[in-house]
């Protein structure tokens, strides 16, 4: 048990070690050596959890994801309107992006990079499922414009990683109120107006 504990720590540490250097110094400029040495395991030990750095990458794009959304849809029920299960679910994507600030710019990155392949985006894509099949009821209701979920997403999710920047840079605070003007916006953003 102790063997297996410290293989899965060593994976861990690898996987932390990885969004921190992502996050300060892009993808690029993340060689496997500095991952290693950051997580304080062998260089060569990292080719016992991963094939190269892009399945590393990949495979941390897809932990973080799933993270972000079963925090994001831990409390959303299908059954909440279309307008309450939107906004649940936003606050709690913007909670998360406020307070785990490692792993939200870890996804911002990869939503920006060509680094992460089709088959890990796609995956991460899934993750979605719940925010994707609520717009789909949104816009069979006529509640949601009838739009991409790309364009959706665009408008209404995407700005929280700008918002997520500008606060970490100290340039906006993000108070109660200001997150209550955030999330009005993205929802008149995709509601269809009456």
């Amino acid at each position: 048990m102790a063997k297996l504990q410290k293989s899965i720590d060593k994976r861990n540490a690898l996987i932390k070690a990885t969004i921190e250097l992502v996050n300060n110094n892009g993808f690029h400029a993340t060689p496997m050596s500095k991952i290693a040495k950051m997580a304080n395991v062998s260089p060569a030990t990292i080719y016992l959890y991963f094939e190269n750095k892009q399945d590393l990458v990949n495979k941390t794009y897809i932990e973080v994801k799933a993270k972000y959304t079963d925090y994001a849809f831990e409390t959303y029920d299908v059954n909440m309107s279309v307008e309450k299960g939107f906004e649940l679910i936003w606050k709690r994507i913007a909670d998360f992006k406020l307070k785990d600030c490692e792993n939200a710019m870890f996804l911002a990155q990869c939503d920006n990079t060509p680094v992460i392949d089709e088959i890990s985006r796609q995956e991460g894509i899934k993750h979605l499922q719940p925010l994707l099949d609520l717009w789909n009821r949104g816009k069979n209701e006529d509640i949601i414009k009838p739009m991409s979920d790309y364009l959706l997403y665009a408008y209404s999710i995407n700005p929280l990683s700008f918002l997520m920047m500008s606060e970490k840079r100290g340039t906006f605070k993000l108070d109660k109120t200001h997150l209550e003007e955030a999330y009005q916006s993205a929802w008149n953003s995709i509601r269809v107006m009456n």
